[in-house]
């Protein structure tokens, strides 16, 4: 499992968790000014898009939400 830093939603936590499993297969990744790594990843079960939102590190989640506005290209 990521890593999850304090400003990530305690709440959404459980029910997020599993689709982590998801991110290596991650169909756009973006690198921000900032460092952090903001990824998205097909959840089929649901048919929307888990966009999470990484650390710098690469393994420390900082949010996580189902992006409502992400396009497939």
């Amino acid at each position: 499992m990521k890593k999850i830093s304090h400003d990530f939603n305690e709440e959404s936590i459980e029910a997020k968790v599993r689709w982590f499993r998801a991110l290596p297969l991650s169909e756009k990744k973006v690198t921000q000014s900032d460092g952090r790594i903001r990824k998205w990843a097909k959840i089929l079960e649901v048919g929307k898009y888990l966009r999470v939102i990484l650390l710098e590190d690469g393994e420390t989640v900082h949010n996580a939400f189902f992006d409502r506005s992400y396009k497939e290209e």
